[in-house]
């Protein structure tokens, strides 16, 4: 079993285009042509292309790569934002600033974010320019996929859970307390969402976002069941647990 997958995007179009191709490369070192490839979340915010880094994937999807798309918690942000429930507490405030990095999102829409306007109004613009098929991508991502030794999710899990019993909020959020679990989960858990300066394996988990959104790299990793390779341009690099 071969299965690729690639860390937090945060609109970087061109490293995960560059990812893809070492991706490429693998393949055609493997001859294996049909490995799924999972991205693992954190589409959008910070990087200069959220809205090319959605388009890029919905077009190879509709071209037949065989490519999962997961959900992370900017994503769940960003389709909340564009949500036209108005109940409750919007997230847009918090959510249009450069710590978030949701303005850079609202910038590859062409949406003017550094002006007075009111954010009801700039909320309402970006609506209009965001299209439906990319809201309906955006609603559409999976929380998680498994295969009988991996699981990927965006953020972690709640340790101890069964899968049915884990909730969105975790999936998409979680740190300290599956971070600092050293338990076997059964599968070996591939997620990102905790930025790290290179790839780690610590035994039961895998970390491969390795702060894309910071302008630093975006890594692509191959697993053959439980063994771990990151891709470079022209090799794979072994990834070993502890």
């Amino acid at each position: 079993m071969r299965i690729y997958a690639i860390g937090d995007i945060h609109g970087q179009l061109g490293m995960l285009r560059q990812a893809h191709k070492r991706i490429a490369a693998d393949r055609q070192r493997t001859g294996d042509t049909a490995a799924t490839v999972v991205h693992i979340g954190d589409l959008v915010d910070r990087g200069p292309d959220s809205k090319g880094v959605i388009q890029y994937l919905i077009d190879g999807i509709g071209n037949g790569e065989p490519w999962i798309v997961l959900k992370g918690n900017h994503d769940q942000i960003f389709a909340e934002v564009l949500s036209k429930n108005e109940s409750g507490r919007s997230p847009f405030l918090s959510w249009n600033s450069s710590s978030m990095g949701g303005d850079a999102t609202m910038a590859s829409y062409g949406v003017e974010t550094g002006t007075f306007a009111l954010a009801r109004k700039l909320q309402r613009a970006l609506r209009k320019a965001v299209p439906p098929e990319h809201r309906d991508f955006l609603d559409g991502l999976k929380l998680y996929h498994k295969t009988s030794d991996l699981l990927f999710v965006h953020a972690g899990i709640r340790p101890g859970l069964a899968m049915s019993e884990q909730i969105e909020e975790d999936l998409l959020w979680i740190r300290r307390d599956f971070l600092n679990d050293m338990r076997d989960h059964g599968r070996l858990i591939v997620h990102g969402h905790t930025p790290v300066s290179a790839p780690v394996h610590c035994g039961n988990r895998v970390n491969i976002d390795t702060g894309a959104g910071y302008d630093r790299a975006l890594t692509a990793a191959v697993f053959e069941n439980r063994k771990a390779w990151i891709l470079d341009d022209k090799r794979r690099i072994p990834l070993p647990p502890p």
